[in-house]
C-alpha cells in the first residue's frame, strides 16, 4: 500500500524514453517491448539462432562445443539494453542492476538439476577499486534470491588484470584471457552456474568453467543477462 501510495505521489518515469511509469523494472511498457528476447538460442552457447531453426546447437557448437556444458541468456545484447548495462558499469547506475535482474527473473530457466551455487564472474582487484561493484555480482543477487541458491563470491578470483577485450576476435580474446583466473572448490561443489553481464564469444566465461572443472566440478553451466550475436 504504501509503494502503491509513494508511486502516485513520486511518479517513476521511464529512464529510457521519460514516460510517466508504474514498472519496477523501470521502464514503461514500449520499452520494456523493445528489450530484444532470446527466445530461439543455442542450448550450449545461447548463440541467437533464426526463429525457424531446426537446430537446438549452432554450427560452432555442433563442430565443437565449449568447455561449458550449457548456457542461458534472456536477452540480446541490442540497444536499448545495451545503453542500460553501459550505464550500470560505468556510470555506477546500480539501480539498474535491480531493474534488468527482475526483468530477467521473469523469463528464468525451468532446471531439471538443481545448482549448488552461483558464481559471479570475478573483477580483477583493481578494476573493482576503481568501479567500486561487479556488475555481475549485483544481476546475480536477485536470480540467486529468486531461484534459493547460495551465491558464492569468495571462491573464484581473477589473478591477471587483462586488456579490455572490446575490439578482439575470439582467438584474440581466448589468448588475453588465458590463465587469468583461479578457483578454490572447499564446499565441494559438483554443479555451478556461473553469471556474466553479458557473453560477447564466450572465451571469458570458457576459461573460467576449464578453472573450475579442473577442481573437481562436473557440471558448469553459463548464465548471463545478455548474449551478443557472435560465435564463440
Amino acid at each position: 500500500m504504501l509503494k502503491r501510495i509513494l508511486q502516485r505521489i513520486y511518479p517513476q518515469n521511464c529512464v529510457l524514453c521519460g514516460a510517466s511509469s508504474a514498472s519496477e523494472a523501470g521502464l514503461c511498457v514500449d520499452c520494456q517491448a523493445d528489450l530484444l528476447a532470446n527466445p530461439t538460442a543455442c542450448a550450449r552457447c545461447a548463440l541467437p539462432l533464426a526463429a525457424a531453426s531446426r537446430h537446438l546447437l549452432c554450427g560452432q557448437c555442433l563442430q565443437k562445443g565449449p568447455v561449458f556444458d550449457a548456457a542461458w541468456s534472456p536477452f540480446i545484447y541490442a540497444q536499448p539494453l545495451e545503453w542500460m548495462i553501459h550505464q550500470l558499469k560505468f556510470n555506477g547506475r546500480l539501480l539498474y542492476a535491480k531493474w534488468l535482474a527482475e526483468l530477467a527473473c521473469k523469463q528464468l530457466p525451468q532446471l531439471d538439476e538443481i545448482p549448488d551455487c552461483i558464481l559471479p564472474v570475478p573483477l580483477h582487484p583493481s578494476r573493482l577499486r576503481a568501479r567500486g561493484f561487479n556488475q555481475a555480482l549485483e544481476l546475480a543477487r536477485p536470480l540467486a534470491r529468486a531461484l534459493s541458491l547460495p551465491l558464492d563470491s569468495r571462491h573464484c578470483r581473477r589473478l591477471i588484470h587483462t586488456s579490455p577485450q572490446t575490439g578482439m576476435d575470439a582467438k584474440q580474446r581466448r589468448k588475453n584471457i588465458r590463465g587469468a583466473f583461479s578457483f578454490e572448490n572447499p564446499a565441494a561443489y559438483d554443479y555451478v552456474v556461473v553469471f556474466d553481464d553479458v557473453i560477447t564469444t564466450g572465451s571469458t566465461v570458457s576459461e573460467l568453467a576449464r578453472v573450475i572443472k579442473r577442481e573437481g566440478v562436473r557440471r558448469v553451466d553459463v548464465w548471463s543477462l545478455a548474449r551478443a550475436d557472435k560465435s564463440w
